[in-house]
């Protein structure tokens, strides 16, 4: 039996981010999501996190979930099996990034939360494609679901982020490094960087995908997932 697989979703998503994978995978492997919602660092979210977990576990996290990923890594290196870290970014916040979260956060807090992630999405999130208005529609309404308190506390969590490129190079254990190819958000480029920093890192680009692969090309991010599980534990 694999050690049981712990899912980290990205900004204002729950777990309806990793449906399918949660529907494939579940049949040989334990698999938990944990929510990224509490706390307004992401040291305090991974340590509150930590609390919950299991004892040893594969940590696969999507954008701000793999923020919170490498940070779990970072305090409980002994307590994660294997990593899988999907449109992410593992450097600090820009100073032109965090100043732009401030007028979101200003519209979140005065009852246009929803305007500012269709704004914020639009652009950055999504490959074309048939899928993209039914990922949109499920993206917005996990979103609503989590409300306006909750875009905040990740926005701030996310303007104080650590730069976690020390992490990854110290990182020996099965790692995947997967990145839709439409991704203008955590590009391409960005995840090649990440992969030379981690010792056997496997790097994974779907051509048909932008920042959200396990809703837009779905049965491609499962079987990467599951080769990712597949691998032994003890690398050459």
């Amino acid at each position: 039996m694999p050690e049981p697989l712990v899912l980290l979703p990205g900004m204002m998503c729950d777990a309806r981010l990793f449906g399918p994978q949660i529907a494939e995978l579940s049949s040989d492997v334990a698999v938990m999501t944990a929510p990224i919602t509490q706390g307004e660092r992401i040291e305090e979210i991974a340590s509150g996190l930590l609390d919950q977990l299991p004892a040893r576990f594969a940590l696969a996290g999507l954008s701000m979930g793999g923020i919170v990923a490498m940070e779990i890594l970072r305090r409980a290196p002994d307590r994660v099996s294997r990593i899988a870290l999907l449109d992410t970014n593992p450097l600090a916040e820009t100073p032109q990034i965090a100043a732009a979260r401030e007028p979101q956060i200003v519209a979140a807090r005065t009852g246009r939360m929803l305007d500012v992630m269709r704004e914020e999405m639009k652009p950055n999130y999504l490959a074309p494609g048939p899928h993209q208005t039914a990922v949109l529609d499920l993206v917005m309404d996990m979103a609503e679901t989590l409300g306006p308190e909750v875009f905040v506390r990740q926005s701030r969590a996310l303007q104080r982020r650590r730069d976690q490129q020390s992490t990854l190079r110290k990182c020996k254990i099965p790692t995947l490094i997967l990145c839709g190819a439409h991704d203008a958000l955590c590009p391409v480029k960005r995840h090649e960087f990440m992969a030379e920093l981690i010792p056997y890192a496997t790097l994974r680009i779907l051509a048909d995908s932008g920042h959200l692969p396990t809703l837009e090309q779905p049965q491609e991010t499962t079987k990467a997932i599951r080769d990712w599980m597949a691998l032994p534990l003890v690398l050459r």
